[in-house]
This record gives structure tokens, C-alpha cells and sequence, in this order.
């Protein structure tokens, strides 16, 4: 009874001080969050202040961070189970990815400004890029734009990724595998058609841990020189259907300047006058929607795939 009301004692004990914390940024941000807010650019006027590059910044980093990430972390981990073998090399490549997922943001962002946004000091070298279209205007190195954040945050968010899909493929039973191969299939149709879509669900949990904790970083972001005060979204693009009619602009988007709401969040608070503290509180609950919406959606889609697992 006792184990049990300690259990119970530190879940609603986190859950009421995540409600106090929520219900203080609520007050705070009373009156400041509005659409106005959602869709205007940062001023130096706090009443004037908005978060639009902040929160078209943080969409392009994860975005690109996902697609760096993801396929690359699930083939990493479909080779290490299903594929290699025991050996000594193979036990010192999981050993160095379970260190890797306990390594503070702060390594992967100095690692970052070293190996992309100066590359190891590469000198400088800009291309114009004829895409028919448009002109694509490419800098290595990359500096301090949009490719190099999510290549940031891609190598904070892979071991997690990995190690997840990993623990998903050995939930998988044997005798599937076994079942699979005994009816003519190849390895890679075993794979392919029977442990993938039934790894699936735990696969996406480990995904959304990643790109939950990517979205609310800072600190690699501060290392490599992520903008706090831009008045720009990135690519220049001041529309959705801008990314439709001016696809040069779409391509600019990765090399582009940014700024993301966690970074945004940071500058305002450090800001002298007293009304920026509003302004942050606001910005903190727009990064909470997001992240639930973002979670959200993410368990819809792990819900709908685990209800086809049989087994």
C-alpha cells in the first residue's frame, strides 16, 4: 500500500505541477495571445510583437529534421536486427548509440556550428544555381541557416529513433518471421510486408519523442547561431501559396536564416522591458499547442497502424 501511494503521489503530483505551470502562463499570457500575435512579425514594441517566423521556422527545421532523421534511424536499426550480425564491431556500434542518446543538447550543437555551419573551417565559396524556374543561391558552408539546424538536431534526435525502432523489431514474435519465410518469402518481403507494418506503432513512439524533444530545443540552436530576432520567414516566402507559384522561393528555404519559437521565447525573455515577459508566455503556449497537436496527430497515426497488428 505504501509503494502504491507513492506511485500515486508522484503522478498527480507531476500532473499538478504541470497544471500550475500551464495555468500560470495562461494568466500571463491573458490578453496577448491573439490572432494577431500568431500571424504578425517580432517588434521592438512589445503590443506590436509577433511569432509567425518563429513558428515557420520551427515547421521547416522539424520537417527537414524528420526526413534526415527518420529513414535513416529505421534503417540503421532494420540492418542491426535483422541483418548483421553479433559480432565485436556490432556490440561497440550499440554501445556507442545508447551513450549517444544521454549526450547533452550542448555536445550536438557545438558539433553542429563546428561541422556545418563552419565545416571544419571551409572557406567560404556561394553558387548560383540556374533551376530554370528561378536561381538557387547555395553558401558552403552552410552557416547559420535552416540545413544546418536540422542536421543539428537530426544527429540529437537518431540514437533516440534507433534505439526505439529497434526495441519495436524485437517485439516483433520469431515465429511471424518463421511463418513468413516458411510460405516462400524472401527476407526482405518478411521484412517488408510482415515485421515493418507490425514494428510500426512502436517505431512511431520513439519518433515522437525525437521530434518532440527537436522541437523544443534551444540549446543546440543558441550554439550554432539560430537567429532570435528575424523579421522574415525563411525562403522569404510571405505566403502558403507562394510555395505553389515561386518554387525558387521553396528551394531557398533550407539555406535560408531562421528563427524558431524556443528561440524566439529566449530573446523575449531576456528583453529589459517588463512587457516581454507577457509576450514569452504567450509564445510558451503556442509551443504548447503545437507540441499536442504534433503528439497528437503522431498517436492517431500509431493507434490506426496498431489496430492492424495480428497476432
Amino acid at each position: 500500500m505504501i509503494f502504491e501511494w507513492v506511485c500515486w503521489l508522484a503522478t498527480w503530483g507531476s500532473v499538478v505541477i504541470l497544471g500550475v505551470l500551464i495555468a500560470t502562463m495562461a494568466w500571463q499570457a491573458m490578453g496577448w495571445l491573439t490572432p494577431k500575435f500568431l500571424v504578425s512579425m517580432p517588434r521592438r514594441n512589445p503590443a506590436d510583437a509577433g511569432i509567425l517566423p518563429g513558428i515557420v521556422g520551427t515547421f521547416w527545421l522539424i520537417l527537414l529534421t524528420a526526413v534526415l532523421s527518420v529513414p535513416l534511424g529505421v534503417g540503421a536499426a532494420i540492418y542491426l536486427e535483422e541483418y548483421s550480425k553479433p559480432t565485436l564491431l556490432t556490440k561497440f556500434i550499440q554501445l556507442n548509440i545508447a551513450n549517444l542518446a544521454g549526450v547533452p543538447s550542448i555536445v550536438y550543437g557545438i558539433l553542429g556550428f563546428t561541422a556545418f555551419v563552419r565545416m571544419f573551417g571551409l572557406a567560404k565559396s556561394e553558387y548560383l544555381i540556374n533551376l530554370g524556374i528561378g536561381s538557387l543561391q547555395l553558401t558552403l558552408p552552410f552557416g547559420r541557416t535552416v540545413i544546418s539546424g536540422a542536421l543539428t538536431l537530426a544527429l540529437l534526435s537518431l540514437p533516440v529513433v534507433i534505439i526505439a525502432s529497434q526495441e519495436a523489431l524485437r517485439s516483433v514474435p520469431p515465429s511471424l518471421r518463421h511463418a513468413s519465410l516458411a510460405l516462400g518469402a524472401t527476407k526482405w518481403q518478411t521484412i517488408w510486408h510482415q515485421v515493418l507494418p507490425s514494428a510500426l506503432p512502436g517505431m512511431m513512439t520513439g519518433v515522437i519523442l525525437a521530434m518532440s524533444r527537436a522541437i523544443g530545443e534551444t540549446a543546440p540552436l543558441v550554439a550554432i547561431g539560430a537567429a532570435t530576432y528575424i523579421t522574415f520567414t525563411p525562403g522569404r516566402l510571405n505566403s502558403v501559396s507562394e510555395a505553389f507559384t515561386r518554387p525558387d522561393k521553396l528551394a531557398q528555404v533550407p539555406f535560408d536564416s531562421f528563427t524558431t519559437i524556443p528561440m524566439q521565447i529566449y530573446g523575449w525573455i531576456n528583453e529589459a522591458k517588463p512587457e516581454f515577459q507577457h509576450v514569452a508566455a504567450a509564445a510558451i503556449l503556442v509551443l504548447l499547442v503545437i507540441l499536442l497537436i504534433s503528439n497528437g496527430l503522431a498517436i492517431f497515426i500509431r493507434q490506426h497502424f496498431q489496430k492492424k497488428v495480428r497476432w
